[in-house]
């Protein structure tokens, strides 16, 4: 039997790599589980009458692009958001979760050739783990750029190799990172999208943490390209409803950008896509509208950020997210804390490297733990509290 060589090399997935650290001890208190960014803030309560006035649509095939109605209110929070300007019929894809989407607009806009070699694409180091995917899906050559307090937590693509730039075609980003909590500024927006212009690749910027934030709403890279007059092709968005309105479990986000690239991806979609079943595309449109839930969650969020900053102030080290709900919290040893963790109090956290891969002998975040601040407010006080008398006392 022959099977594909592409993948063969590819570490096992972050979370069964947990299990399999951390299952064969008991834990050694409650168990606090802070590894999955899963919210656990309630989400909007008029969901179900939605979706129940909706009910009939089950009985449908749903619209594989996302009915006009839902793709028109996602442009229009885009104009209220980031002053973004997008045609809804020819520039917005609705998506089954931003993952399917990120994973798609690799397949369906990589070239096979870039300047007649192999493409590269430029992913951060630590990272979301669907980019490095993509780029072997699509037979390009995925390049680690490390993502580090020395880089202030992002990617510095201008210190990438002219040659391997010259050979990119696809970068992928996420501000809010995922899972430093850094936040790409407008300059670092403009040097990018300048870089990209000057050697030609497409800018792929996963913004599902956006509405997560202290004080500073984040920017978008697409309102960044359309103030700079970019080729309107240069930049993707892909956003979410999972983080900004606690509903990972709908599935619902989309992309944004430019015509051509929008087409190529209902192209492709229209053979491999899993569109979101119309009740559910009713309450994307619905959910998309309204920010009062959003306000309320980012209070929230806003709340934890305090009691984390109190928590861990004299922790030498310790830097508290711009964005976003992990807290990237430095240890010795990474592997080491999260197994001491499990099994003298209980909580559970995700060793940092296990986000990233070996570059040149070195592996971005074995001397960091991702913690997800996602459970109600006085479990996560607990967990932190514990946390910090385990390894910092």
């Amino acid at each position: 039997m022959v099977f594909p060589e592409r993948f063969s090399n590819l570490p096992e997935y972050a979370f069964p790599r947990l299990r399999t650290l951390l299952d064969v001890h008991e834990p050694g208190g409650e168990p606090v589980l802070m590894t999955i960014g899963e919210p656990r803030h309630a989400f909007p309560p008029w969901i179900g009458d939605v979706i129940a006035t909706h009910l009939q649509g089950f009985g449908r095939y749903p619209e594989n692009d996302g009915s006009m109605a839902l793709r028109v209110a996602q442009a229009d929070w885009l104009g209220r958001r980031f002053d973004i300007d997008v045609a809804a019929d020819t520039q917005i894809l609705a998506l089954n979760g931003t993952r399917e989407g990120l994973y798609n607009a690799c397949m369906a806009l990589c070239p096979e050739r870039k300047n007649g070699q192999r493409p590269v694409v430029l992913t951060p180091n630590p990272f979301y783990q669907v980019y490095a995917v993509a780029a072997l899906s699509v037979g390009a050559e995925p390049v680690y750029l490390p993502a580090t307090e020395a880089t202030g937590d992002l990617p510095d693509f201008h210190a990438v190799d002219p040659a391997i730039l010259e050979r990119t075609a696809i970068a992928y980003i996420c501000s809010p990172a995922n899972p430093q909590g850094a936040v790409a500024s407008e300059a670092y927006w403009e040097a990018l999208i300048a870089l990209a212009e000057q050697h030609d690749f497409k800018i792929f910027a996963d913004e599902c943490y956006s509405e997560i934030y202290r004080d500073t709403p984040p920017v978008s890279a697409l309102r960044v390209a359309q103030r700079m007059g970019a080729d309107a092709e240069r930049v993707m968005i892909f956003h979410s409803l999972s983080k900004r309105s606690n509903l990972p479990g709908l599935r619902s986000g989309f992309c944004a950008g430019g015509p051509e690239s929008i087409a190529r991806m209902k192209q492709l979609r229209a053979y491999s896509g899993a569109p979101l079943p119309m009740p559910l595309q009713a309450v994307a449109e619905t959910v998309w509208a309204d920010e009062a839930h959003v306000e309320e969650n980012r209070a929230l969020y806003q709340q934890k950020y305090t009691i984390a900053d109190e928590i861990f102030a004299d922790v030498t080290g310790y830097r508290g997210p711009e964005a976003g709900f992990f807290l990237w919290l430095p240890v010795e040893d990474a592997e080491a804390a999260t197994l001491k963790l499990w099994r003298e109090t209980g909580v559970r956290v995700l060793p940092g490297h296990y986000l990233a891969r070996e570059v040149d002998g070195v592996t971005p975040g074995q001397d960091r733990i991702r913690v997800a601040m996602v459970a109600e407010q006085e479990e996560m006080r607990r967990g932190l509290m514990t946390l910090r008398k385990a390894l910092y006392e």
